[in-house]
């Protein structure tokens, strides 16, 4: 409809009488895409509870598509969500004979030759425990084989006529796990992500829409495809932040998955080597316990900063085994502060509170929060001292110290400063499985579950970074991407892991027993944070600090009148500006949720923003 002289696109929620009281215009065309009754269900319940309006919770979804004038109504109330998945493809009888099928045999032949995988003992225990489960926790350690698990799961879902969604927390997982799904499952593989462009996104919608996709796969927004009768959600990995949204609405994927799961009563799979302490007290544990191919595995703790002569000549050992090595980086590429010796002042961001990174290939400091970019400084705007000096090392100059000790090597970069598509994700893969690279070396992009048998070799620097953060759940996320990076190595064959750490005791306790820090840890969050209480950040930003203040001040004393919350904190926010606006945090925790959001509704305005279940905090 035109609003201020343009056409607006918008979605019609129900049909009421035309109203007398103002002027209605005339919807101009009517798309032939609607949100069934479940889509706004499921929308609803993310506007209410992640504090968002309707229009950004139905905005994650993709709407279906109609196939005649009749299915253009968009909310029919009595149209079963099994009625309409008739209607459109058939029912599930038509499905299975449009396609090829599953042997009744999980293990046996498909199509007269691509087999499924053939599980050990152990596997086959974990697959029957998990069918009997609604919903569960497949606590596998690094190698164990869940994904041959997961496949099985997926071969008997889709005998069942039934459809499977497949979640991994970032893109840089799905070119190996593509590979491994259409091994078995051919074409009927979609993966789905939000680089995706627009034609490549019609063309798997028009796959779905005819039948002819039974699996998607990929990042967060692949739980919201237009799939009609999903009877699998696999949420792998299921500990990272990744699946946290932070932008609106910020829910995230993995308890929306628990969520669409149960309205849905399809079987829900959350699985991880290292996972959350909420998770492995919510549900039902099922273990993995043991790597599929048994290696040793020997760990050396090392003191210090940065590379030294010991983890290169291991590096360059390794290269002239013809083996591979991965170097762990907790801060990417060049993203390292300058400092001032002189005045211990850091340059800073004129327009956000928070240090402008070094990126000395291209050549300027950039603020990775707001993206403002300058020249690089060589004084101090504070005192006017010279040179200033770079914090950290990053990526880049491990690199470069590398390549220049250890002659021909082929170092893949691999963070997001580096891989910026998935075309270069692709290639910078299949050049390190096929060997034309020997050392893969990044940020946290490698502990996400990258399986490469020829590594033997794990160096993990200033991981007492990670310890470090203001953050309740700083050891997990230490302790998580330690245990991670390590998987990467020692998958085929034996394999050295040199972790750079002054908390070498803090970590060996662990190292090897992951379920004994899990329960360790839960004593620690007990009666003070989740899963045993709701948390919630109340984030006021202004470009006006005064106001700022005053907004925040208001809002904690509104939120003194209601019972069962306890007010944690308020005050200016870890980053105090951030696009030259100030910023102002309010921490709320309570016992029962309910009450939580009884509260933050009364106080919810434009001049606030409130993220439940918070998982960032600066």
């Amino acid at each position: 409809m035109p609003i201020h002289s343009k056409v607006k696109q918008a979605i019609v929620i129900k049909e009421v009488e035309k109203p007398t009281d103002f002027e209605a215009f005339e919807i101009l065309n009517v798309l032939d895409s609607y949100y069934n009754s479940f889509q706004i269900e499921v929308a609803r319940f993310i506007s209410y509870y992640y504090f968002s309006s309707l229009g950004e919770a139905l905005a994650l979804f993709v709407p279906k598509r109609a196939v005649n004038s009749e299915q253009l109504i968009v909310n029919s109330e009595n149209e079963s969500s099994a009625s309409r998945s008739q209607t459109v493809f058939g029912n599930a009888d038509e499905r299975l004979n449009s396609k090829k099928i599953l042997d009744s045999d999980i293990h046996s032949h498909r199509d007269g030759g691509n087999e499924l995988p053939l599980l050990s003992d152990e596997q086959q225990k974990v697959y029957s425990q998990l069918l009997k489960k609604d919903k569960a926790l497949l606590f596998g350690v690094t190698g164990s084989g869940k994904t041959e698990i997961f496949i099985s799961l997926m071969a008997k879902t889709i005998k069942e006529g039934k459809q499977c969604i497949f979640l991994m927390p970032e893109i840089s997982l799905t070119p190996q796990m593509q590979n491994r799904l259409e091994r078995y499952f051919d074409k009927r593989v979609a993966i789905w992500h939000s680089k995706l462009t627009k034609k490549q996104k019609e063309k798997i919608l028009d796959a779905i829409y005819k039948g002819e996709i039974d699996i998607v796969a990929g990042a967060r927004s692949a739980l919201f495809t237009p799939l009609e009768n999903i009877g699998l959600i696999i949420v792998d990995e299921e500990h990272d932040d990744s699946y946290k949204s932070m932008m609106k609405p910020r829910y995230n994927a993995r308890d929306m998955a628990i969520y669409i799961g149960d309205r849905l009563k399809a079987k829900v799979v959350l699985a991880s080597a290292t996972p959350s302490v909420s998770s492995y007290y919510k549900y039902d544990v099922i273990r993995l316990s043991k790597p599929f191919i048994q290696t040793k595995k020997q760990y050396h703790f090392v003191e210090g900063v940065g590379l030294d002569n010991g983890m290169i000549k291991k590096i360059e050992q390794n290269f002239k085994r013809g083996e591979q090595s991965l170097v762990f980086v907790p801060t990417r590429a060049n993203f390292k502060y300058l400092y001032c010796k002189k005045c211990g002042k850091t340059h800073l961001c004129p327009y956000c509170s928070v240090g402008m990174a070094l990126h000395r290939y291209a050549k300027h400091l950039k603020c990775h929060y707001c993206n403002y970019t300058e020249a690089i400084k060589e004084e101090c705007i504070y005192c006017g001292y010279s040179p200033l000096t770079s914090e950290r090392i990053g990526t880049v100059e491990v690199k470069e110290i590398i390549e220049s000790r250890v002659e021909g090597i082929v170092i893949e970069q691999f963070d997001k400063d580096s891989i910026t598509t998935p075309t270069k994700l692709k290639k910078a893969l299949k050049r390190f499985e096929t060997k034309e690279s020997h050392l893969l070396l990044g940020t946290q992009m490698l502990s996400k579950g990258h399986d490469y048998a020829n590594i033997s070799l794990s160096i993990i620097l200033g991981i007492d970074y990670i310890l470090g953060l203001s953050d309740y759940r700083a050891r997990q996320k230490a302790m998580s991407l330690l245990i991670q990076i390590a998987g990467r190595s020692g998958r085929a064959k034996n394999a050295d892991v040199i972790i750079q750490s002054s908390n070498a005791d803090f970590f060996r306790e662990y190292i090897n027993n992951y379920e004994a820090f899990l329960k360790e840890e839960m004593e620690f969050l007990r009666d003070l944070y989740p899963p045993f209480v709701s948390l919630a950040r109340v984030l006021v930003s202004h470009k006006d600090d005064t106001k700022g203040a005053k907004i925040t001040l208001d809002t904690v004393e509104r939120l003194k009148s209601f019972g069962e919350i306890e007010i944690v904190g308020h005050g200016k926010a870890p980053i105090e500006k951030i696009a030259n606006k100030f910023r102002y945090t309010i921490l709320l925790r309570s016992k029962k949720r309910m009450p939580l959001l009884k509260a933050l509704h009364a106080i919810n305005s434009p001049q606030i923003e409130i993220d439940i279940d918070p998982v960032e905090f600066s």
